[in-house]
């Protein structure tokens, strides 16, 4: 799957960079947008992330890059949030348009630090300030070490799954002379197959706010220190929980049988930043830090989201630029051993 991914994309004209990593996980990167297409364990050649069926083949990807719409290929990207400012062409909210600047564009990429660095300087429309502002995104993908490695009480488990991550340097930094820094902030969505369960620990009980569609009650388990979501519904829903009650990671348990799989993103929170992302119907309600949205569109796929917020530019001591380190955690086996991390990781078995 990794070198026939690699090579449907230089088919369609698409550059992909793999990243090797020294405990055998590997990264195809994808410059056009800045995305990890393909996450890859040691010796396995299936893929923990979704990508678009149309990059199975070179004809069928060509058309994808060749389309006027959205160039969805999948797996992790960055995007900017609030979405309400930088996806819609003007204050009625009345044309949804994802950034071409900032999504289906290529990125410059660097040999850094034993890792990749893709980046790239782009100019952004807020819909409701109706002004431009100058931003640089720079990405930086390195290892991340094995999280159980030293837990002696999942020696067995860790015996009988594939491990496979990345730590992820995200950088959003205002360029030009300002008197205040943009309203804008680094935004992280991971694309999973659908059909999973998403788990997300809390530190107290917390009601997800709806921001469209409706997820069925029946598919919602909220507890007091964890969310379950279980993707078992068809259409499109979003959903997102306020940065106060994160403990700053969440994980999505796909699989069946003997084969099953373990996603977690580590993420910082702040909820003493500024956590802009918010609704159209309710503009200043603040500080979400996680979404979950499920998409199940015919011109963008089926799939399922894990998303999260940093807190926006505008912090001390330097207001104009923003920071991000996260991880991605991926394991695969049976499901008692992937029970037995999810638990020692998220609080939570399958």
């Amino acid at each position: 799957m990794f070198a026939t991914l690699a090579k449907t994309l230089r088919a369609a004209g698409k550059t992909a960079e793999p990243l090797a990593m020294m405990d055998g996980t590997r990264l195809l990167l994808l410059p056009y947008g800045a995305r990890v297409l393909g996450l890859f364990a040691s010796g396995d050649e299936a893929n923990f992330l979704w990508i678009n069926p149309a990059l199975q083949k070179a004809e069928t990807a060509g058309e994808l890059f060749a389309g006027e719409g959205w160039h969805n290929t999948g797996g992790d990207r960055t995007w900017i949030a609030p979405e309400v400012d930088t996806f819609f062409t003007d204050a009625t909210f009345a044309k949804y348009w994802q950034p071409r600047q900032l999504d289906m564009s290529d990125y410059a990429i660097e040999h850094v630090g034993g890792g990749r660095q893709l980046s790239r300087e782009m100019s952004l429309h807020l819909a409701r300030a109706n002004w431009d502002v100058r931003l640089r995104l720079t990405k930086w993908f390195g290892p991340a070490a094995n999280p159980i490695r030293h837990e002696r009480d999942l020696a067995t488990a860790a015996q009988h799954v594939r491990y496979a991550g990345y730590t992820q340097r995200t950088t959003l930094q205002s360029i030009g002379a300002i008197t205040e820094p943009p309203a804008v902030g680094i935004w992280n969505l991971l694309q999973l197959p659908q059909g999973g369960e998403m788990l997300v620990p809390l530190y107290s009980r917390s009601t997800p706010q709806k921001c469209f569609g409706d997820v069925p009650a029946e598919s919602l388990t909220l507890e007091d220190h964890l969310l379950r979501v279980k993707i078992d519904f068809s259409g499109s829903h979003k959903i997102a929980l306020k940065a106060a009650a994160l403990c700053g990671r969440a994980g999505y348990v796909y699989g069946s049988g003997d084969q099953w799989s373990l996603v977690i993103r580590n993420f910082s929170v702040n909820p003493s930043g500024a956590y802009i992302d918010t609704q159209r119907h309710d503009p200043e309600d603040f500080g979400y830090g996680f979404q979950m949205c499920r998409v199940n569109e015919p011109d963008f796929g089926s799939f399922c989201e894990l998303e999260y917020h940093a807190p926006a530019l505008g912090e001390l001591p330097d207001p104009g630029r923003s920071e991000d380190i996260s991880q991605v955690w991926a394991f695969r086996g049976p499901r008692p051993a992937i029970d037995a991390v999810a638990r020692k990781l998220l609080g939570a078995g399958i």
